[in-house]
């Protein structure tokens, strides 16, 4: 893996985007949105995490956080391993979920490829982490996040997108306790 995906100042502010296996648009779903929004809320209440900005797209999703202990590669994976677990035990519970066995199907031939994931696969393993080492830089990423939906043409403002932080930004409460850049 090139120096420049990792997690280099274990102090720093970081922003990170991962995805799901193939891109498949899981956050369509807003139960499945809402475990990533207890999920954040959880480590930023009791594992140090300190989120700036994020938000939740189909497939993937942008942070910009820090991790209070200076373990941001063991807080984020341990975020990942956790929602992993629980999106896919809901899908497979998920009684009307009409793409539930081709999603499931995608996360097994997923994990058969990996050598670290046993039965089902539902993250990429790259995370692309990115130090955010100036104020210009932290401000391109907070907008990049902030106008992802718009671009993608989901909505016209970004404060309207509920799985974001920029409700936040604009004067309004988010979904996620943030902490403000």
């Amino acid at each position: 893996m090139s120096r420049k995906y990792k997690f280099l100042n274990k102090e720093g502010l970081y922003f990170v985007s991962f995805a799901t296996v193939n891109w498949i648009d899981v956050f369509v779903r807003e139960a499945y949105s809402n475990i990533i929004v207890e999920s954040l809320n959880y480590c930023i209440e009791q594992k140090g995490m300190e989120v700036y900005c994020w938000c939740i797209m189909p497939s993937h999703i942008h942070l910009i956080f820090r991790a209070k202990a200076n373990n941001p590669d063991v807080l984020l994976g341990r975020f990942k391993e956790y929602t992993s677990k629980k999106l896919v035990k809901t899908i497979q519970e998920n009684q009307i979920e009409s793409r539930k066995e081709w999603m499931l199907w995608l996360f097994e031939r997923a994990a058969l490829k990996s050598s670290n994931v046993n039965a089902k696969q539902f993250w990429q393993h790259n995370n692309k982490p990115i130090e955010l080492w100036s104020p210009a830089v932290i401000e391109q990423k907070a907008d990049y996040i902030h106008q992802n939906p718009v671009v993608a043409g989901f909505t016209t403002k970004g404060r309207h997108w509920k799985y974001s932080s920029a409700i936040d930004y604009s004067g309004g409460k988010g979904l996620v306790n943030i902490e403000y850049l």
